[in-house]
């Protein structure tokens, strides 16, 4: 299959050095000097214990998505509406979209801009950029996505690449249980630019991350979505799982970019506001984030 990734950071370049190992042709939109090293080099897949460079093309205009059977779509909820104009132009009717994204209501953006529906993808997976064309998996993998008719086709080639994938009927409660995972610690880790093991240890830390789960689930319950599972059991388990992993926020800092907190805390914070449900906490993690994110800018 003819695959593009629109936005080669971590995530995308992951999932597109897996399916491109298992022999799909795999096209990746990207920065020039990331761009430059994949296309020299190949893109380096390291999980630390093993590295393989993986033959994949890299492109650094939108229009190298066109003539794909599929399009993972990973770009920053910031740049949602953006990206999603400039590959409008060289999708068809039939090209799968995959929205790849933090936050809840980003399918449902993309699907807007591009006239056609896009399936949201709940993403569990550790990654991070090496440097150019080198991209680090730190653990997981897994992804949910929504039904669709085009469903059974994205399982049927994610799979095979060792990429396990479920069809959940709550894919809408799925994206509110990750959202609600990054309310707990992207923030946090961002601002003390400290990774999970070391945020939790913090003196009061529990409490803060308790505080903003709970007004995340008023404010989900609010917007009539059923969160599935264990939700702080979920949230206790990352410590423990990915102790050494920094949030998608503290390296979108750490690199002196703008970070997708208005899209989590700060989409708690306003559609608490719209509902009338107070959120004190998300307020506060949010602002602090952006305050750090004035000061790298």
């Amino acid at each position: 299959m003819k695959i593009a990734v629109m936005g080669a950071g971590a995530v995308g370049c992951y999932y597109g050095a897996m399916l491109a190992r298992a022999g799909h042709d795999v096209t990746l939109i990207g920065r020039p000097s990331h761009v430059e090293a994949m296309n020299r080099d190949g893109l380096l897949l390291d999980f630390g214990a093993s590295q393989e460079y993986v033959t994949v093309t890299g492109n650094t205009d939108a229009a190298g998505v066109a003539g794909a059977d599929m399009i993972l779509f990973c770009v920053k909820s910031t740049d949602t509406v953006e990206a999603g104009e400039q590959i409008k132009p060289f999708i068809s009717a039939n090209t799968i979209v995959l929205s790849l994204q933090n936050g809840v209501d980003n399918a449902e953006r993309l699907g807007g801009v591009l006239g056609q529906p896009v399936i949201p993808v709940v993403v569990y997976v550790a990654t991070s950029m090496g440097g150019p064309g080198h991209v680090k998996h730190h653990g997981r993998g897994e992804l949910v996505i929504g039904p669709s008719a085009q469903s059974q086709t994205v399982v049927d080639t994610l799979v095979p690449a060792k990429i396990p994938v479920e069809v959940s009927d709550n894919a809408e409660g799925a994206l509110w249980a990750k959202m609600i995972l990054n309310c707990a610690y992207n923030a946090l880790s961002a601002i003390t630019q400290l990774p999970y093991g070391e945020v939790v240890q913090g003196v009061g830390v529990w409490d803060v991350m308790r505080n903003a789960v709970d007004e995340c689930l008023a404010v989900a319950k609010g917007c009539g979505v059923t969160v599935p599972g264990d939700v702080w059991g979920a949230i206790e388990k990352i410590a423990e799982t990915m102790p050494g992993q920094f949030s998608s926020t503290a390296q979108d800092l750490a690199r002196g970019k703008a970070s997708e907190i208005d899209f989590l805390n700060g989409y708690i914070v306003r559609k608490g506001a719209e509902l009338g449900i107070a959120t004190p906490t998300n307020l506060a993690l949010h602002a602090l984030t952006k305050l750090q994110e004035t000061k790298v800018a």
